[in-house]
Formats: structure tokens, sequence, C-alpha cells
């Protein structure tokens, strides 16, 4: 709800504000006082578009405020909070500078930011209707929750949608593997061919670094044995010749012959006994590796063509065996999951047939509710518009289904289209049907689309005849109606105002009226006076105590204050509006008073 506007240096504003409250406000005064610039300056925190012109002569910049409190309005503060603003104390103030220059600049909650996001955060909390506004209820999707709204249709809607979300998913899983399968094929042909070559070399874990060594051996085996041969001949001679044997064998003798005389010589002896024998199992060693090295051709020639096989593997698959088996477990994994994808195709093709066939009979059930809530609800407002001097006006709302044509295979459905009874049509996210609000304002007239099919004036009326209607179901805290009684006055005048009044048991309302009959429905009564100081013109905006109201609608009623008989009158329509104003005060208290309760 608004509590409070506040304009500076626009039209013929100076600088005023306007505390509001729940119920209905009215707004009169003189033809040019400047009762519209309050819709202006509401239209610019709506994020509308800056005119430079509305700027007050001689001012820098017009400037508009609004203070909303954001208790009971769902989600308003985390996004005032997203878009850098803060709420104090259950309030949000918005804000929209336009210079004379032209440009222009918006806040939130006392953060700069773009106008529109200022528009997204206050558009879900006022609903203007005024001659030359977009209204709300044009959009064909605004008519369908209004609708659905009004058909208390929100069950059947959820249930449609969990489907719908449902079906949008798995009809994507399914065109992603389609999509995919020549890629998959692919892959699964290069992965089997990969892991049936490994199996045909069938290497063993190590057995790369094993071949190596033994192809070394084999291809030096007459290199080896020579040397070993000439080490053992060096160690142990078997000709006569000097070799270490005997040399360390003479070394022993001297040391032994004198070990008596010192005991570190004995220990130096020891030490050379112990080397002849080390050097005793050496050349055993050495003798026993010469003799088992032998050239083995075959041998050779049968490693190097194994070894080629493994280096065949690792160019492809890893840098060692152990990393080809490795590679070769995981891509029999992978290639078991591309042998599935057929499987998984066929059950989501299942599951895509049973979701569509439950889908189309919630978009059936839906469709139904809607067709009857739209007799209900067009009958509704017909009838209110015969009491707002429309007696001849006919609302009709037309439920569609917009046909696709039928798929050549059933079992490859248009990603589009529903077959609901027998028929394919075009659905979406909110069910099957497109919903379009039709006005006959004459009798025998054709009905058209609400913004072909009548004058503002009219359409004002409709829209009022419309929330009145929809009063309690809608979720737009804030209505405003900008001469919503444009070429009416009478009786008609009087029930446009009773209207009103119980539009806003439920809602703040706001109206710029020239008509006593209305504004004496009001709950709150503002005046735009225009005072000159002979050069320029400004405009305040005064909130009428009950003596005020009544000079002011003697006024509306006589064209001047102070008249005994436009008194009388006003007195007499401030007493006709008394009944329906104390029933919404009494509505707006038990309303004020669960609020409060939970």
């Amino acid at each position: 709800m608004i509590e409070e506007i506040r304009i500076s240096g626009l039209g013929v504003i100076e600088s005023s504000t306007l505390e509001l409250g729940a119920g209905l406000t009215v707004i009169t005064g003189e033809t040019g006082a400047g009762k519209t610039m309050v819709v202006s300056a509401l239209g610019l925190l709506l994020g509308g578009r800056a005119d430079s012109g509305a700027v007050r002569s001689g001012a820098r910049q017009a400037r508009v405020e609004g203070l909303v409190a954001s208790a009971g309005i769902a989600g308003l503060e985390d996004a005032v909070d997203e878009a850098g603003g803060e709420a104090e104390s259950g309030r949000v103030v918005f804000a929209r500078n336009v210079s004379a220059e032209g440009r222009s600049r918006a806040y939130a909650g006392g953060a700069a930011v773009p106008v529109s996001t200022l528009s997204a955060l206050t558009e879900p909390l006022v609903a203007v209707h005024g001659q030359s506004d977009q209204h709300r209820l044009l959009r064909p999707s605004t008519q369908r929750d209004s609708l659905d709204r009004f058909g208390e249709l929100d069950p059947l809607l959820a249930d449609y949608r969990a489907l719908h979300a449902r079906l949008v998913d798995t009809e994507r899983s399914l065109a992603d593997l389609r999509g995919q399968a020549r890629e998959r094929a692919r892959e699964a042909d290069l992965l089997r061919f990969g892991v049936e070559e490994v199996a045909a070399v069938a290497p063993q874990p190590g057995e790369d670094d094993a071949l190596a060594a033994e192809e070394a051996r084999l291809g030096h085996a007459d290199t080896l044995r020579g040397a070993a041969e000439q080490a053992r001949e060096a160690l142990s001679s078997e000709h006569g010749s000097p070799d270490a044997m005997a040399a360390v064998a003479a070394a022993r003798g001297l040391l032994d012959g004198v070990r008596d005389h010192d005991p570190e010589a004995a220990g130096l002896a020891d030490r050379v006994a112990e080397v002849s024998y080390l050097l005793s199992d050496v050349a055993a060693d050495v003798a026993s590796y010469a003799s088992g090295i032998e050239v083995d051709p075959a041998r050779l020639a049968g490693v190097s063509e194994r070894r080629a096989a493994l280096i065949a593997l690792t160019r492809k698959y890893g840098e060692t065996v152990d990393e080809v088996l490795a590679w070769a477990e995981s891509a029999a994994l992978r290639l078991g999951d591309l042998d599935s994808t057929d499987d998984r195709i066929a059950d989501l093709e299942r599951e895509r047939a049973d979701l569509r066939a439950r889908l189309a009979a919630a978009a059936a059930a839906l469709s139904t509710a809607r067709a009857e809530a739209a007799t209900r609800l067009a009958g509704a407002v017909s009838d209110e518009l015969t009491g707002l001097a429309m007696p001849h006006a006919r609302l009709t709302i037309a439920v569609r289904h917009q046909p696709v044509a039928a798929p050549a295979d059933p079992a490859d459905p248009p990603a589009d289209g529903l077959e609901v009874d027998s028929t394919w049509v075009r659905f979406g996210r909110s069910g099957i049907d497109e919903v379009e609000f039709l006005l006959a304002a004459n009798t025998g007239s054709e009905p058209r689309p609400l913004n072909k099919g009548a004058s503002g004036g009219e359409l004002s009326r409709v829209m009022l005849a419309v929330e009145v209607c929809l009063a309690g179901t809608n979720p737009v805290p804030t209505f405003v109606f900008d001469e919503v009684d444009s070429g009416v006055g009478g009786a008609a005048a009087v029930e446009i105002g009773r209207r009103l009044a119980r539009l806003a048991r439920d809602a703040q309302v706001l109206v710029v009226t020239h008509l006593p009959q209305v504004a004496a429905f009001a709950d709150r009564h503002v005046v735009v006076e225009k005072a000159s100081d002979g050069s320029v013109t400004s405009s305040g905006l005064t909130t009428l105590d009950d003596a005020g109201r009544e000079n002011e609608l003697s006024r509306m009623m006589a064209g001047l204050a102070g008249s005994d008989t436009a008194l009388a009158h006003a007195r007499e329509l401030l007493d006709l509006a008394q009944e329906e104003h104390g029933a919404a005060r009494d509505t707006r208290r038990r309303h004020e008073s669960r609020q409060r309760a939970s």
C-alpha cells in the first residue's frame, strides 16, 4: 500500500505531499489545477517515459517519491535488497528524478537503479486505469490470470504445470539423446575398436618394463658373456694367470705371519680373510652368470615383436601398459553406457507418452473450468456495466484453442502440440487456452477486443467493472482510476462511486474525478488547489475535513462554493454514501484485524 506521495517541480505542482491510507481516496479540483499530475507522478514511479516538458517552469528538475508499506507484499523487500536498496521499518521509498534537460534517474530503497528495475519493482504494486494508459487487463496473459483467480483454478493450474514441467524435462532429455545419437555411435565404434585391440594383445601389468630388460639382455648376449668370462678370469684364473684371489691370498699370508706381534695386524689379517671369502663367492657367481648367458635369436625376435605390439598400444591409449589397461577398463564401462542409449530412449519415449496423456487430461479439465468461469465472470461484469451507464454493453470472454497440424508419426509428436480430445492444439506452461476479453458496447454490435471495442471512458468503466468482480482475488494492492466517470452523470455516477467504494474494501483505491457523486463515497478527499502570483501558477494538495468536503462537493455541483442548495445536495450525497462507506470500513477493519492476528 502507498502511504505517501511527495511531488516537487512537476507540472503546476511546486511542492506537495499526498498522504494516503487504506480505502478510497478521491482527488478533485478545478479544471487545470493539476489533478492528473498525481497520476503522472505515479506513472513516473512505475517507470513511465520521462518528459522534460513536465518539469515545472523555472525548476531544475521534477522529483516524485513514493513511500510504500512493504508489509504483506510478498518478496518486495527481498527484491529491493537484491537491487541494492533497503527497507526501513517495513517501508520502502521509491523515487524518480527528471531534469529539465530530460535526464532521468531512478531510486529504490535509497539506491540508484535503472528505470527498468524501478518499473519491475513497482509495476506489481499499482494498476493504473486511465484513458491514455496501457492497462494491465488488456494483456492476454493478465486476462487469463484474472480468469483463473476468479474461478479459483489454482489447484487445477498447479497440477497442470507440474506435469508440464516434467514433460519439458523428459522431452529435453529425449531430444539430447537423439541429437547426440550420431556422435554417440561414432564414440562407441572408436571405443569398441580400442577395447578389442587391447584385448587382442592382452598385455599384463608391468610387462613392458620386463620385456625391455629381456630384449636388452638378449641383444647383447655375446658382449655380456665375454665380459663375465674376463671378469671371472680376473677374479680366479683357471690358467695360472695372476688373479685377484692369488693377490688376496698373498696379502693374507703376510699379515697372518705377523699377527702375533700386533693385535692391529691380526685384525687386518682377519678382514683380508673375509675379502678372500667374498671374492670366492663373487667369482663363483660370475662364472655361473657367464655360463647361463645363451644367444637365442628366436627368443629375441619374439620379445621384440611383443614389445612392438605393446608400444603400438601405448602410442594410442597411455604412456605405459598399466595406463593402457586402465583406459581399457574405463572404456569398457563407457561403452556399456553408450550401448544402453537405445534402451534409455525407449524408456523416455514411454514416459513421454504417459506424461502427454496425463497432461492432456489435465489441460482438458483446466480448459473446461476456464470456460465455465468465463461465462460467470462475463455475466458478472455485464451486470456491473448496466449500473455504470452502459446498459447495452455486453462482455464476453473467449476461451480459444490454437490448432496445430497433426504429426505424420503419432510416436513423434510436435514439441508445441498436444492431442486433447482427439484434436491437436498448441499448449504451454499455462495450458491450451488463449483467453481474450471482448466487448460489444452497443446492442447488435459484434464483440471486439477491449482496446478496439470501447472509447476511453467506456474502457475505464469496463476496467472498473472487471476489477470490482475480481475484488479479493487480485494481488495488486493499489488501483488508480483517472476520470473513470468521463461522460457519465446522475444515477450512473452514483453507481460508479458505490462500486469504487466496494473495490476499496479489499484494496487501496485512488480516483481522480470531477463528479460529486463519486467523490461522496471517499474515505479521504483531497482537493488540488490552484494559486497564482500573477506570473507563476502553483498547485497544492489539501486533505479536506467534513466541512471542507461539503463545500467542495457543492462547488463541484453548482460551480461555486457556498450555495445553500448545493450544500444541501452535498449533504444528501454524503448521507447516501455513508451506508456503503460504513460497510467498507467494517470490512476493512475485519481484514486488518485478521492481518494483525496472523
